[in-house]
């Protein structure tokens, strides 16, 4: 089955209600074990696959998260566009609590902790980045959520942080002087790979606090209270604004994510070896013979 849409859930979202002829579905990959199993299923008539990102329980670290494993899952079972849900902080004023954000760029700051890459062990592939996200999806997405009274931001640049720890005083105030919007821990490593995956990537980022900068004398710094309080009200929103885009979502996908690695692959295919060829046929099969 291709042309699915897959639904990350991220923090307090761990099922999406309403998928009809659901199935659980374990999935082996190259690189390990995904998050959870993946459910199938159908929502709004479109076929869909979700995950969520943290396991059963939310007993997974996002820095234990095996990203590679879950976007190789996604891609196996014929998913085409993912759309990822993400709480996160605010880096700005005018992004409020309860807001939510359709990032279009991200920083990274977990120094590698992670890995983002489906890549190496004899090939070598460079894709294009400069803008990480789909645009097309993601304004599916933003008028989605516009269009249900939501407060939205087109646009913005999540920096994703290492965490489990919340940003000291000093680090919320420097990615502010970067002009960071946005501050959360997962979506770097599923941009990137969902690209080489050739897959179509969009994040809704539900903001849940102002980080620790933002100090009022009827405010408090970011406390693990506070987001819970607010993520219920995120994900009802988020889920939401899900059902309403699957509706939009069409076919074709006017974007050129579906051919990321057509000339993404620097190695001589001759040098590839065997195995790693074997491994990445998912990935490569259509370019590489």
């Amino acid at each position: 089955m291709k042309g699915r849409v897959g639904i990350i859930g991220g923090s307090g979202f761990y099922e999406m209600e309403g998928m009809k002829r659901l199935k659980k579905v374990k999935v082996t990959t190259p690189f390990g074990k995904p998050s959870d199993d993946f459910v199938t299923g159908v929502l709004e008539g479109k076929e869909v696959v979700f995950l969520a990102r943290h396991g059963k329980g939310h007993s997974i670290l996002p820095s234990e998260i095996n990203y590679r494993a879950n976007i190789w899952g996604m891609k196996k079972l014929g998913v085409d566009r993912i759309i990822s849900i993400s709480a996160c902080g605010s880096l700005r004023k005018d992004i409020k609590p309860l807001d939510i954000v359709v990032p279009d760029q991200y920083v990274d700051r977990t120094n590698q902790a992670r890995r983002m890459t489906f890549f190496g062990e004899g090939v070598v592939a460079h894709v294009t980045f400069a803008d990480p996200v789909c645009g097309h999806l993601s304004k599916i997405l933003y008028e989605s959520g516009c269009s249900l009274g939501v407060s939205m931001h087109q646009a913005g640049t999540y920096i994703n942080m290492e965490g489990p720890e919340f940003s000291t005083r000093a680090e919320s105030e420097l990615y502010r002087s970067w002009g960071m919007d946005i501050i959360a821990m997962s979506n770097m490593a599923e941009a990137k790979l969902a690209r080489e995956a050739e897959i179509c990537f969009a994040t809704l980022a539900c903001v849940t606090d102002y980080d620790c900068w933002y100090l009022e004398a009827d405010t408090e710094s970011v406390t693990v209270e506070l987001i819970i309080q607010n993520l219920a009200k995120n994900v009802e929103n988020a889920k939401n604004i899900v059902r309403h885009a699957l509706r939009k979502i069409g076919e074709e996908r006017p974007c050129a994510c579906g051919t990321a690695l057509k000339n993404a692959i620097i190695t001589n295919p001759k040098f590839i070896p065997a195995k790693t060829k074997k491994k990445l046929e998912l990935l490569i099969g259509k370019y590489i013979k």
